[in-house]
Parts: structure tokens; C-alpha cells; sequence
């Protein structure tokens, strides 16, 4: 397989059962998807599960990935992180029968705007340093607030409720985080 096929030709081969395709989409990709499961799920059997599950998905439905701007990085972290969070609510609540094809398609697969820029996972990890640095100049409570939304994909009120602090201070505290975020990287990539 020419591994120097784009993202999007990847996933085109796939949607023609292109198992080579998929392998080398695998390859890619499982390394930081497999970080980013095991940071939330917090167990390497687990984590290991969640990405065959991912995988599984992708290969069975690759026809209604829609990738919008050429954005499959974006696209499969968030689908990630939407399959890990729905794997663990599951685990908590032993919700069997409720999954199906339209629960997955409307809840787990992302939905990105065509507006979102496109990104990459070498681009990515070429800001790596300075997204860690922009993180780690928050608050400590505006980290935790990140954390909770992001990593436990609690909502806004669950976040309120569990810190027991108004539904608009977490709120407040989002939108502060990010926007510093955003700026803390503007800075340092202007510099």
C-alpha cells in the first residue's frame, strides 16, 4: 500500500473494501487515537478494545464518513472520543440494547463544519509542544473544568452539579479556558 496516500484517499479505497487501505489508515492513526482512548479510559485492555471498535466502524461504514475540507484527522479524534465516552457511559450503566445504526450515526459520528480549518496529525504533532504549554498556563481550575468536559465528557451541568458551583461559572470557566488557549497559541506562533 502506498502509504503516501492522503487521508481522504484512504478512506475512499476503504468505501471499496480496500483492506490495505484500512491498514495503513491503522497504522497512521492508532497510535494517538489509542493515547487519547487510554487517557480517558484509563486501562490498556480497554483502550485496545475501544480502537478495534473504532476500527470495525470505520471499515462497516466508510461509505457515510463525510469529511468535510479534508479534515479526517479532526474527524477521528472527535469520533474517538465520542465512541470512548459512549463506551464508558455503557459500562456504567450496562445499556445493551439501546445501540444501533442511527444511535451511532447521530450521537457518535462527528459532524464537522466545512469551515473548520483543516488539520493533520504531523501538524499536530509539530504544535504538540506548544499546545501542551498553552494547557499548562491555565488555572488549575480551568485545566480540571477542561478535563472533566473534554477527557469524562460530562456536560455543563453534570460539571456544575459535581463541583457544586453555578451552571454559568462553568460556563464562564470554558469559554475563558479556550480563549486562552486560542490566544496562548496565536502568541506563540506569531513569535
Amino acid at each position: 500500500m502506498d502509504t503516501k496516500l492522503t487521508d481522504i484517499e484512504l478512506i475512499q479505497r476503504i468505501s471499496y473494501r480496500d483492506s490495505k487501505a484500512l491498514e495503513a489508515l491503522y497504522d497512521r492513526y492508532s497510535p494517538v487515537l489509542y493515547t487519547l482512548v487510554k487517557k480517558i479510559v484509563n486501562d490498556k485492555s480497554k483502550a485496545e478494545e475501544v480502537i478495534t471498535e473504532i476500527f470495525v466502524i470505520i471499515w462497516q461504514k466508510s461509505s457515510k464518513i463525510v469529511i468535510n475540507s479534508d479534515n479526517l484527522y479532526s474527524w477521528l479524534i472527535n469520533f474517538t472520543r465520542n465512541k470512548t465516552l459512549d463506551f464508558i457511559k455503557r459500562e456504567r450503566t450496562l445499556i445493551v440494547d439501546e445501540y444501533n445504526d442511527e444511535y451511532e450515526d447521530k450521537f457518535i459520528f462527528p459532524n464537522l463544519s466545512a469551515f473548520v480549518p483543516p488539520n493533520d496529525l504531523e501538524k499536530t504533532f509539530n504544535r504538540r509542544d506548544k499546545i501542551y504549554s498553552a494547557f499548562h498556563n491555565l488555572t488549575e481550575a480551568q485545566q480540571y473544568v477542561l478535563s472533566l468536559a473534554y477527557y469524562e465528557g460530562l456536560s455543563e451541568s453534570d460539571i456544575a452539579h459535581r463541583l457544586n458551583i453555578p451552571l454559568l461559572t462553568v460556563k464562564s470557566k470554558i469559554r475563558v479556558a479556550l480563549n486562552s488557549i486560542k490566544e496562548n497559541l496565536g502568541k506563540e506562533e506569531n513569535q
